[in-house]
């Protein structure tokens, strides 16, 4: 199974090859692109389930075999990330097609989109299976030169504003990324993480911590942790519907990735748990508030996502196998939700022509679908039982009281405040959109909503859904990639099978 490894990351970068020379047959442009996301869905599947069954997926490219080659490993946090990415990148993506259809080309130049959306699916695939830090830091920067793009798509002034800041700051991110990745050879003489995973241990602690901070720092950045998250906010909403969707849905979910796989297999030794517990816990709590205070759909989307992040920040610095599985959990089931729920913010736009709350309303009852595809996400996401967002919540929470602690349970304390102002922001806003009378948006002309767009919307609900159907099974693989996280072994031993230094 090892010969399907590269193609999550190969097909996408044909197919924006072949999606730019097609720039002329739009019809042709989409189905190549379709069929490239879908194809990666299948061999993503595929390598979970080798990796569930068997053990981590490695393959050494070009024939050099680790330490020295380049390594793609698909153990299965890896996997599963890549299962779950390939489904929202799909769905994504069928949703800009039927966008695409309803928008002038100066709004949203379809034909760049398309060869620049795959090229970005393909970095955060390398960089979910990357085996080495500077491969890792290849991913980052494939998929950070197509948001660029993405970010900017159409050339508004606020488009262009907006997105100079989140390049400004990414740029700054992969500096500090490089200097650490440089400082880790200088200190090591490898880059190859199972190698890693044995040299770091033989560092003095003072050295062994500076690269730890320097590697968070730059994580966190991407992953917008406070108080590294605010150029997001400001970001993300200005952006198209689809590209707002898998920006929120997955670029800050490849830092949380990257703070996973560090702090579990290079620095196991828990020596910044008490930071990133406080960090989570201002996360949540400071992100939250932010929400509150919007006015405004989008914006209040995207605090609500960097409040959740500090959920996942929370189940990594416990340090223990029900905090990471519970975070693995919460990563999956917030990539779904949060991705659905800037879609639906889309479809309001789209529909009302403003995401503005002071001039929405009455949504529920010209539009009643679109106030379905808001409701479930919305519940989902403040973690009314019994859906997906609940039973992560319980399982960090349960994770953090078996741990102990005055910090474990000031973090507790923050989770549940968080979860309660989740659920008042998100019936704030279904309040004002959804409920109350008609306002100057909701009651001019009528705008028929895609077929395609709203299809893809319902496809992600439903996804969301099934996160909560499937919650045992789910649990049963995050509790077993947390045990090979943790344990190491599995992982080393499968990138250096016979346990060379």
């Amino acid at each position: 199974m090892n010969s399907l490894l590269p193609l999550p990351v190969v097909v996408p970068l044909l197919g924006a090859a072949l999606t730019l020379l097609l720039a002329s047959r739009p019809r042709i442009q989409r189905s190549v692109s379709v069929l490239c996301l879908a194809s990666t869905f299948v061999v993503a599947v595929v390598l979970l389930i080798q990796a569930y069954r068997y053990g981590p997926v490695v393959l050494a490219i070009g024939g050099w075999p680790a330490p020295v080659g380049i390594v793609l490993v698909a153990d299965q946090l890896a996997a599963l990330m890549v299962v779950v990415s390939s489904a929202v990148t799909l769905c994504v993506l069928l949703y800009s097609i039927g966008q695409g259809r309803s928008e002038t080309a100066e709004t949203t130049p379809v034909v760049i989109f398309h060869p620049t959306y795959l090229v970005l699916t393909a970095g955060v695939t390398n960089a979910f299976l990357a085996g080495d830090l500077f491969n890792l830091f290849v991913g980052f920067e494939i998929l950070l030169a197509a948001s660029f793009v993405l970010i900017t798509l159409g050339g508004t002034e606020a488009r262009i504003r907006t997105g100079s800041t989140y390049v400004v700051v990414s740029i700054l991110s992969s500096m500090i990324f490089l200097t650490a990745v440089g400082l880790v050879y200088s200190a090591t003489g490898t880059l190859n993480l199972a190698q890693l995973a044995q040299r770091l241990d033989d560092l003095p602690d003072n050295v062994r911590l500076t690269l730890q901070l320097m590697l968070l720092l730059a994580f966190s950045i991407k992953a917008a942790v406070f108080p590294l998250s605010a150029w997001l906010p400001d970001s993300y909403p200005t952006a198209p519907a689809p590209v707002t969707a898998v920006f929120a849905g997955l670029l800050t979910k490849v830092g949380v990735y990257a703070i996973i796989r560090t702090e579990t297999l290079l620095f196991p030794d828990g020596q910044a748990s008490k930071l990133l517990m406080v960090v989570a816990g201002l996360t949540m709590v400071v992100g939250i508030l932010g929400a509150v205070a919007q006015s405004d759909m989008k914006r209040l989307l995207s605090f609500t996502l960097v409040s959740h992040i500090g959920y996942m920040i929370f189940g990594v610095a416990l340090s223990t196998i029900a905090g990471l599985s519970g975070a693995i959990f919460y990563v999956v089931h917030h990539i779904t939700i949060q991705t659905t729920l800037f879609l639906v913010a889309g479809l309001v736009e789209e529909r009302a022509g403003s995401t503005d709350l002071r001039r929405l309303g009455g949504l529920a009852r010209v539009a009643p679908l679109l106030g379905v595809l808001f409701f479930v996400p919305a519940m989902n996401l403040a973690g009314v039982p019994p859906f997906s967002g609940f039973l992560g919540k319980l399982g960090l929470l349960e994770a953090g009281v078996a741990a102990g602690g005055a910090l474990p349970w000031a973090l507790v304390a923050a989770g549940t405040l968080t979860s309660l102002l989740t659920l008042y922001v998100a019936s704030r806003v279904w309040n004002i959109a959804f409920w109350r009378a008609p306002q100057l948006a909701t009651t001019e002309p009528v705008v028929r909503l895609p077929t395609l767009m709203v299809g893809a919307t319902v496809g992600l609900v439903v996804f969301g859904l099934m996160l909560t159907v499937l919650a045992g099974p789910l649990f049963d693989v995050t509790a077993d990639a947390a045990t090979d996280l943790l344990s190491r072994t599995p992982y080393v031993r499968a990138v250096l099978p016979g346990g060379a230094p």
